[in-house]
């Protein structure tokens, strides 16, 4: 199995914080040495472990705010 690297470039913030200590992040991040993407996904108080997420590019998060700011006027 090949190894995963990553480089958190930027901290943006904390979306959730669990009682288990792990916190769901939104975060920028170079995967394998790639050109870095928007990253949400649960990482463990030291990031050494993390869960499956989702990664964004920049065009992809802006359509994705639009689509959820939409649904929220919506549904508020």
């Amino acid at each position: 199995m090949n190894e995963i690297n990553f480089e958190v470039v930027e901290k943006i913030g904390v979306i959730n914080k669990y009682p288990t200590g792990w916190t769901k992040e939104l975060n920028l991040i170079a995967w394998n040495g790639g050109k870095p993407k928007l990253d949400l996904r649960d990482w463990d108080e030291e990031h050494e472990h993390m869960s499956r997420g989702i990664t964004l590019h920049v065009d992809e998060a802006k359509t994705l705010s639009d689509k959820l700011n939409q649904y929220i006027k919506k549904n508020s």
